[in-house]
């Protein structure tokens, strides 16, 4: 086993601390389901984590990746999901009124979780090119679980604290406004990165 984690931590702070698809959906899942929405999306976003560590180990993923034909078109469901996704949030966003959140609430599920890290190409990319290169000579799926939980540990804790400092915010002002914000600010972020992640 010949994997480098302390190599790779410095590498991977910059991919886990900056504001992403992953960093938007737990923002608008703290604020619609408390820690209950936190812990579902965070679930979802470390199974998508672990399914591109098993993908890469078993080297499907860089099969995928030899076929520009395939990674294209999982290239535009991948922004299209994330689109939508996008269009949920500021719609849940516009909605919101003082009268209340009746109809308006969309709390990301773990699925939706998990299927935006899954189909997001940065994520992919990133553990084709970068994870890979602290796997070790012999890679194998075992070691790329290891790396994988590494990096779900620290952007747990990472997407935790920023959590629980909005939701202490919300509870100090006004949350319906703050949650308006959040989600359409939010939705807005995702369109953003899906069609950067499209054309980059």
């Amino acid at each position: 086993m010949d994997m480098n984690i302390f190599g790779f931590m410095p590498a991977l702070l910059p991919v886990a601390l900056s504001p992403g698809a992953s960093f938007t959906l737990v923002m608008n899942s703290a604020l619609t389901g408390g820690n209950k929405g936190l812990l579902r999306t965070l679930t979802g976003t470390a199974l998508g984590i672990y399914t591109h560590a098993f993908f890469i180990g078993l080297g499907i993923t860089a099969v995928l990746i030899s076929s520009p034909a395939a990674f294209a078109v999982l290239k535009v469901t991948g922004t299209v999901y994330l689109l939508w996704l996008g269009a949920m949030l500021i719609r849940s966003g516009i909605t919101v009124n003082s009268g209340g959140l009746t109809g308006a609430k969309h709390s990301v599920t773990l699925k939706e979780a998990w299927l935006a890290n899954v189909l997001n190409p940065k994520a992919i990319l990133f553990y084709l090119t970068v994870v890979s290169q602290f796997a070790g000579a012999e890679g194998g799926v075992g070691n790329y679980l290891i790396l994988a939980s590494v990096h779900i540990v620290v952007m747990s804790i990472w997407l935790f604290a920023i959590t629980q400092t909005l939701i202490f915010s919300a509870k100090k002002t006004n949350p319906l406004m703050l949650k308006k914000y959040v989600n359409i600010v939010g939705g807005m972020m995702l369109i953003a990165f899906s069609l950067h992640s499209l054309i980059y």
